[in-house]
């Protein structure tokens, strides 16, 4: 998404994602979302009368929107889809910015998850992010031949390690986590296929 064509709220949730997967939570103020997101600092009170936490908990509710839209746009990509070839598209989208932007940023969600962690109303926003990103990713699991009964577990194994690698390159300023959990976890997702 880009901001271009959207009103000053959205304009601001947007932002604020941004922000918060480069700097986390704390270090996000409100002023630098408005200057980020050129919007006027008065129409902060006015699009988040519950302030920062509010702005935040729909940051992380849109950033997990977001990633569940993507799983489609994978699947589409895929010539042939498979669970391991999902997941290296999850993957790869991570390691195509870290090679062209530098390893600054990370996943909103998981940023706020950090931050937040005894915060109530953003650790559930948090959690209802991962699931928004969850299902779509079950979803296409099932639609692959994984049995229903194991793709959500399956998804929760690949989004957990997908944040695990992001985390380590990031730490590292190498790409080789990501790469590494495509080629070890791939074989496993490609098994739960029913023959």
């Amino acid at each position: 998404m880009t901001q271009a064509g959207h009103g000053p709220r959205e304009r601001m949730v947007f932002s604020a994602a941004q922000l918060i997967r480069r700097n986390g939570v704390t270090a996000t103020g409100m002023r630098e979302v408005a200057a980020h997101a050129r919007a006027p600092r008065g129409s902060l009170q006015h699009y988040f009368p519950g302030g920062k936490e509010q702005l935040v908990n729909e940051a992380v509710g849109w950033a997990g929107r977001y990633a569940g839209k993507r799983v489609a746009r994978f699947v589409a990509g895929l010539r042939q889809p498979t669970p391991s070839g999902l997941f290296a598209a999850m993957a790869a989208q991570w390691t195509d910015e870290y090679a062209a932007d530098g390893f600054a940023a990370g996943c909103p969600v998981a940023a706020a998850t950090v931050d937040c962690a005894t915060g109530d109303s953003t650790r559930e926003a948090a959690a209802a992010a991962f699931a928004a990103w969850c299902t779509p990713v079950a979803a296409a699991l099932t639609d692959m031949g994984v049995p229903a009964a194991r793709a959500a577990s399956l998804a929760t194994l690949m989004i957990s390690t997908l944040e695990g690698a992001i985390l380590l390159s990031r730490a590292e300023r190498d790409v080789r986590p990501l790469a590494t959990a495509v080629r070890e976890l791939g074989p496993l997702l490609d098994a739960a296929v029913r023959p």
